[in-house]
């Protein structure tokens, strides 16, 4: 369909002829014919052009228009900003362009004017002369309206040129823009200023070479032919399931036919029915005869072995004697030893009890040597101060006298006698508030360090008191080791699960899924796994938030059992990688016995159990994890103690009992109780002890507060009598003083340090015969109960013997009971054999008797009873089958026949879609190939054009087309004649490049169809090229 007249090409005369080329179908390269002008027809469009356009709230602007355009050339020209590039912006929106496609904006909603709630726009457009579209509806003109909301929503309406409502769908405007073939998103009808800026300083050959293809509408037949490839593709593969639908089909049909062939075979089908049913009953004698024999061999060889049990029972039997021989002997040395630690107990109570009387009395002599001690040194400070005062006095008589003056002397001697009494009573009674302050600071010191031991013992008691009760309650339900609550919660588990509430049952605690190979590890497991025995896994989160709720019953202030989510597997994890392999010692996850996957994968995941060996001897750790190389993929290793051992350091375990995993639970139970006696009797002895602390404390607060009121009544009295003294001193006229009394004092003073030093000497001498003999008792306790601690280390190797030697008798009695219940069971399991054979026997001589009765003869048979009967069953329902439908034979036949002609119908239409995909094959191949003539044409018309337009200007031009790779490079040689050589327009100037570009765009516009074309800034080209070419006038006469 034309929608203008075509450009006539003429010769141009003032031009060079040029020698002729060949053109590729992938390689065009230069014109082969002179170059000629466009021809300057003006014709007057009919259909598809724009009349007129008007905008409102449309971007910046409230109102523009409405313009009304001549059916030729139009110019919109005005100042920037005044809404000429809004007339292009509008023009693409309106008829349906993309935001993105105007390069003005991202979104339609940035479209309307800022502060209003919608944008209109309205384009008419021409609809006259035989190409008009539905010129019955619309008349002689088409009026698109469009109405753009704040939110970015689009709605049209298509009216007639009378301004009647036609539709508002876009697919009617769609089917206009096809009928008039106008390209809103092609460049070459539409070029807005970004595309133009962008397309002028372009230099690749692949843009222009796309911008070719998009003009001509090469690309969508491209995208087309692609499409209907695609198509075919796809309806290639819906024959493919269709053939796989006529195969079953087929199958029915034949079924079908089976049957109508099956009314003439019930004769020849109750003769295979009979014989198969003699063969079925010999074939059931031949199986029985086959499980009889390997039963007889069974039975023989289970006889046989019968002798290697009694064998091992007797072995274990004697090994059990041996090892309670050996246990007795060993038991016997430690109660020898135990004998002889009593008896030396009594004698070290008794050197206790003297050490301690004697370590007393020796503090009491301490004591008073001190006393003397200060006693002197207070005595010679008495002496040092009257022996200056009566120096002082004498003085003062020899120069003073008077009634009066010997008065006053006598006073404040006497006055200085009391005030030397109460220093020195002052003085006694400050070291005895001393004494009494740090003896009771010691005491409360003490009181404060029972409390707390005692708190720590009550705690420890009620932590023995606890397990006690768990384990009393664990010889009935092994679970209530793992605590009083565990069995209940477990139990609403169960209950939750059997009502659907867990998509999969939560595993749990995992200490109780486990068993140990060797009990003698059980410290060190329960060590290594920690919080881990008691804990819970999950497989999913949903399951674990269900769990939270049931444990929150039951765990209310206490601390709740750990919980593991992860998913849950039916194979244990492939440690061979990473797993620790010792010759000698194996790692915990060897030691254990675990049936579920999921807790094996657990502790794995969790502990690397598979990487934790277990060592019973520290030392025997310590020289394999801390030697010059560790066993490779081991982190860690557990000794039988609980200790914890790593190449680098090591940690000692102070809990001795194992809380889940021991054995004798009545031992466990006896132990307990035995601790919880001993913690009791220290309970009491602490009591006893406190109270004793607690009424030494009362009496020394007493004292101490006694010697605090007297001190305080003598230094009351002490400064009223230095007051007195004082006043006595100020008194002007000097008074003559009795120095008799003082010297006397002195004197005493002087018998007393004598006396005092005696004394001092004889309770020094006491303090150390004293401290001698204290000394001696000490040192002989001391090895005295350095003697019974060497008998006791004596017992410690004896008990662990003992205790091996009671694991080895549980050990051989255990043995001894394995292979007793063993042989129980092997001759439980003789007798069993017996009873079937004469059962299977007896069976077997009623099946020879059934099938000599149902066929005389014996007859060999191959085939299985199972594949007998199988085939028996299937005759039987096939006769029945038939039987029941011989009085409806033309229903057979008409199924038979409606089946067959299905088939035939099916297979029919396969056929044509295979003969009409091979006919579109060879359709494709003819347009494909017309599709690269009409290329290659479209590619000589626009260098035609090209090289006409280049030679307006005295240029020689050349465009390479490549369409394998889909290049378009131009060549330009601005020169003169053919002494210039073209160049690559990357090598020309700014406006010669511009220029060719330019002569390339209106090469696309001779050779591409359109109503109408729209360019933004046509000046700019004007600038770029000089005065506008002829051929631009007559490109735009449309």
């Amino acid at each position: 369909m034309s929608k203008r007249k075509s450009n006539s090409i003429g010769e141009s005369p003032h031009k060079r002829v040029r020698p002729t080329e060949v053109y590729d179908e992938d390689n065009e390269v230069g014109p082969s014919q002179p170059p000629v002008p466009l021809g300057s027809h003006t014709t007057v469009g009919e259909v598809g052009i724009v009349e007129s356009i008007s905008l409102k709230n449309f971007m910046c602007h409230s109102l523009l228009g409405p313009f009304a355009f001549g059916s030729n050339v139009n110019f919109v020209v005005g100042n920037n900003g005044s809404g000429k590039s809004a007339v292009l912006t509008a023009l693409m929106v309106g008829l349906g362009g993309k935001a993105t496609t105007t390069n003005r904006g991202s979104s339609l909603k940035g479209f309307v004017k800022e502060g209003e709630s919608s944008a209109d726009v309205s384009i008419t457009l021409r609809n006259k002369g035989r190409d008009a579209y539905k010129p019955e509806v619309f008349g002689q003109a088409i009026i698109v309206d469009l109405k753009i909301t704040r939110e970015g929503m689009r709605t049209y309406k298509l009216k007639s040129k009378a301004g009647h409502l036609v539709s508002a769908k876009k697919d009617e405007l769609l089917a206009i823009l096809d009928h008039f073939n106008i390209q809103v998103d092609n460049p070459v009808s539409m070029l807005t200023q970004e595309m133009s800026k962008h397309f002028l300083h372009s230099k690749g050959e692949g843009d222009k070479y796309r911008f070719f293809m998009k003009a001509t509408q090469l690309e969508q037949m491209k995208e087309d032919y692609t499409y209907i490839i695609t198509t075919k593709n796809v309806t290639l593969d819906t024959v493919e399931k269709h053939e796989e639908c006529l195969e079953g089909l087929k199958r029915k049909y034949l079924e079908k036919e089976d049957r109508v062939k099956s009314l003439a075979s019930l004769d020849d089908m109750h003769s295979k029915l009979e014989e198969l049913k003699n063969q079925m009953a010999w074939a059931l004698v031949s199986e029985m005869e086959k499980e009889v024999k390997p039963m007889r061999e069974k039975l023989q060889s289970e006889e046989r072995s019968t002798v290697k049990y009694d064998q091992k029972v007797d072995e274990w039997k004697a090994k059990v004697v041996e090892a309670e021989k050996r246990y007795k002997g060993i038991r016997e040395q430690l109660e020898a030893i135990t004998v002889r630690v009593q008896q030396l107990e009594p004698q070290s109570a008794e050197l206790k009890n003297e050490a301690q009387s004697r370590s007393k009395a020796f503090n009491t002599a301490q004591a008073s040597v001190h006393r003397f001690k200060t006693n002197l040194r207070d005595l010679e400070k008495d002496k040092d101060q009257l022996s200056r005062r009566i120096n002082e006095l004498k003085l003062s008589i020899s120069q003073t006298s008077g009634a009066e003056t010997q008065v006053r002397v006598e006073r404040m001697e006497k006055l200085q006698t009391d005030l030397d009494t109460l220093n020195f009573q002052d003085s006694t009674l400050g070291q005895q508030m001393e004494q009494f302050q740090q003896a009771v600071s010691r005491a409360k010191d003490e009181l404060e360090k029972m409390m707390r031991e005692e708190e720590d013992l009550k705690r420890s008691m009620d932590a023995i008191r606890r397990k006690l009760q768990t384990m009393e309650g664990s010889r009935s339900d092994r679970l209530r080791r793992f605590g009083e609550k565990m069995p209940a919660l477990l139990a609403a588990i169960e209950d939750a699960n059997r009502k659907g509430q867990f998509k999969k049952k939560p595993v749990g605690p995992l200490g109780y899924c486990i068993r140990l190979k060797d009990h003698e590890q059980a410290l060190a497991v329960e060590k290594c796994l920690g919080s881990l025995m008691v804990a819970f896994t999950c497989d999913n989160h949903e399951d674990e938030k269900l769990l939270q709720g049931l444990m929150k019953g039951y765990y209310q202030g206490g601390r709740r059992p750990q919980i593991i989510t992860c998913q849950f597997f039916n194979r244990v994890h492939d440690t061979s990688r990473r797993a620790v392999n010792h010759p000698d010692y194996p790692s915990v996850l060897q030691s254990l016995e675990i049936e579920d996957p999921v807790v094996a994968n657990c502790l794995i995941d969790q502990r690397s159990i598979e990487a934790i060996l277990l060592i019973k001897s520290p030392a025997e750790a310590r020289r394999v994890m801390q030697g010059r190389q560790p066993p490779r993929n081991c982190y860690q290793a557990f000794t039988k103690e609980g200790d914890q051992c790593y190449n680098n350091r090591y940690y000692s375990n102070d809990q001795r009992r194992c809380d889940y995993l021991s054995r004798d639970v009545e031992e466990e139970i006896r132990q307990l109780q035995e601790e919880m006696r001993n913690k009791e009797a220290h309970l009491d002895r602490f009591s006893q002890q406190k109270q004793r602390v607690e009424e030494d404390i009362r009496n020394n607060n007493g004292l101490l507060k006694r010697a605090y009121d007297d001190r305080k009544r003598a230094k009351d009295k002490f400064r009223r009598l230095q007051q007195e003294i004082s006043d006595l001193q100020n008194v002007e006229e000097p008074q003559s003083e009795d120095l008799k009394p003082l010297e006397e004092e002195l004197e005493e003073i002087n018998n007393k340090i004598s006396a005092g030093r005696a004394e001092s000497e004889e309770a020094r001498g006491k303090m150390t015969q004293l401290k001698a003999s204290w000394e001696e008792v000490e040192q002989r306790y001391r090895q005295h109960k350095d003697s019974i601690s060497t008998v006791a280390e004596e017992a410690e190797p004896i008990k662990e013997e003992l205790s091996k030697s009671d694991q080895d008798v549980e050990k051989s009695k255990h043995h001894k009971k394995h292979y007793e219940d063993k042989r129980k069971v092997h001759i439980n399991a003789i007798q069993a054999l017996k009873a079937s054979l004469e059962l299977k026997e007896q069976e077997l001589t009623a099946s020879v008797v059934k099938a000599t009765e149902i066929c005389p003869e014996r007859s060999e048979v191959r085939r299985t009873a199972r594949s007998l009967d199988s085939e028996i069953s299937r005759l039987k329902l096939k006769i029945s089958t038939q039987q029941d439908q011989q009085g409806d034979r033309e229903e057979v036949i008409r199924q038979y026949q409606e089946a067959l002609e299905n088939y035939s119908n099916i297979n029919q239409q396969v056929k044509c879609l295979k003969r009409f995909i091979q006919v579109l094959c060879k359709i494709m191949d003819d347009r494909h190939r017309v599709y690269t003539e009409l290329r290659r044409f479209l590619s000589v018309r626009c260098k035609m054009y090209f090289d006409s337009m280049l030679s307006q200007r005295g240029y020689i031009g050349k465009m390479m087309f490549e369409h394998k790779n889909e290049t378009l490079s131009i060549s330009v040689q601005p020169g003169v004649g053919d002494k210039a050589a073209l160049s690559d327009m990357r090598s020309l100037s700014g406006g010669e490049r511009s220029f060719s570009t330019v002569c390339f765009v209106l090469s696309l516009w001779a050779i591409a169809e359109a109503p109408f074309r729209a360019l933004d800034e046509f000046d700019v080209y004007m600038v770029i090229s000089g005065p506008p070419l002829p051929e631009v006038s007559s490109l735009f006469n449309c």
